[in-house]
């Protein structure tokens, strides 16, 4: 029988691509730019692979124009697998193997090339980073699982791309951004100073995490969901020695900790931006209301549509919107080089969508739209570009995409 932890993880996973999968629409008459996949040949000799063993990947679309020199690198996201029962069902879709993935990736939003769609970075140096890991591209430990082996080189995958990449051209990048949705959010937070390091001193170098900052948080049950599912992560994958050593000696005895964006973010030295919502709609079904917190369906309801919500729920939901601000604050009073976009629609990754990105209709706060915000930060066309925007329900501009279904019996055959 599977564990309420592992039933958790399961339709956690499940989520986040029944979010994916639930998203609008492109804007009407912009397809996207298909890319084809790069396996990354010199990886073997890392000994850097995919959960199965197979070789990782990424998508390259080449820059021109003033942008031939400018990089821009996105972490695709996916969830994480914290046990070996889940990482070898992993391991067995496009989530832990390039053999199951798509040869071709369509680039929307930040990775457009259209520049009416993505004004700043259109004619950059393009590259987004296929996810075979299961732990953020931190890990580096394996597992032997009867005659076959379970990888976890998601540590030694980002180093192989990098290597892969700046004969390419990364390494005479003028300037570049390192950013990525959900887990891959979470990964900018990881390896942003890292990546600072292997660019030229001259380069400007800056970071920005969508959909990446979860939070150590407590459930309506009272537990840490969260934190009792990422420790095990770290445990599982040999990712501790990855953190950063001042956040893990801050932390200590609970090292793992590190793991969660709140607590590694002051150690972070390379400017940072922060997209992310109040009430993201991930956390929101597994780090406020887990199904382990939920084992009557009280929540069902409000899960699948936030009008139906009763007041003692919309109070839940207002409170996680507190503590995320609160987990902010001192970033967003203090950090001088950061910026943010915090808006309060029930959605999950917003730059990689051109819906959201940059559109007629796309989320705004103070009539700024997140392209713009990030672009005016990024190349600093003015002072102070962090946006919090207001409590539900005023802000008019959200799509407010929850998945039509959350329960994982309706879910399981997904391809994840």
């Amino acid at each position: 029988m599977k564990t309420p932890r592992l039933l958790d993880l399961t339709a956690a996973i499940i989520l986040l691509v029944s979010v994916v999968s639930s998203l609008p629409p492109l804007v009407s008459g912009d397809p996207g730019r298909r890319v084809s996949m790069t396996l990354v040949r010199g990886a073997a000799a890392l000994g850097a692979f995919c959960l199965d063993g197979s070789l990782p990947a990424y998508h390259l679309d080449i820059g021109f124009g003033a942008g031939s020199n400018n990089w821009l690198l996105q972490f695709e996201g996916g969830g994480w697998c914290n046990d070996i029962a889940s990482c070898v069902d992993r391991s067995k879709t496009r989530r832990g193997s390039t053999r199951f993935m798509s040869k071709t990736a369509v680039f929307t939003g930040i990775l457009s090339n259209n520049a009416s769609l993505n004004p700043d970075f259109y004619n950059w140096n393009k590259v987004r980073l296929r996810y075979c890991d299961g732990a953020s591209f931190a890990g580096d430990a394996q597992f032997r699982n009867g005659t076959s082996m379970l990888y976890f080189r998601g540590q030694r995958i980002w180093k192989a791309i990098i290597l892969d990449l700046l004969p390419k051209g990364l390494a005479k990048a003028r300037k570049a951004l390192l950013t990525g949705c959900s887990a891959g959010g979470l990964s900018t937070f990881l390896h942003c100073d890292n990546f600072k390091n292997y660019l030229p001193r001259t380069a400007n170098v800056k970071c920005m995490s969508d959909a990446g900052f979860f939070l150590d948080a407590i459930d309506v049950a009272a537990n840490r969901t969260m934190r009792s599912f990422y420790t095990k992560l770290v445990s599982l994958q040999g990712i501790q020695k990855n953190l950063d050593p001042n956040c893990t000696r801050a932390f200590y005895p609970e090292p793992s900790l590190c793991f969660f964006p709140q607590y590694a973010l002051r150690f972070i030295r390379t400017p940072m931006f922060i997209l992310n919502s109040a009430y993201d709609v991930f956390q929101f079904h597994h780090g406020l209301v887990p199904p382990s917190a939920d084992l009557t369906g009280r929540w069902k309801r409000c899960k699948l549509n936030v009008t139906a919500c009763n007041p003692h729920q919309l109070d839940a939901l207002q409170g996680f919107r507190t503590d995320m601000l609160g987990a902010l604050m001192n970033f967003f009073r203090n950090s001088t080089r950061g910026g943010m976009f915090i808006n309060s629609c029930f959605d999950h990754c917003q730059s990689a969508l051109q819906e959201t990105w940059l559109s007629p209709t796309s989320p705004r706060i103070h009539n700024k739209t997140i392209a713009r915000t990030v672009g005016d930060w990024y190349f600093g066309r003015r002072n102070g570009a962090k946006e919090i925007g207001c409590p539900y329900p005023c802000d008019k501009t959200c799509h407010n995409l929850i998945p039509t279904s959350t329960t994982a019996d309706s879910l399981v055959n997904l391809d994840i």
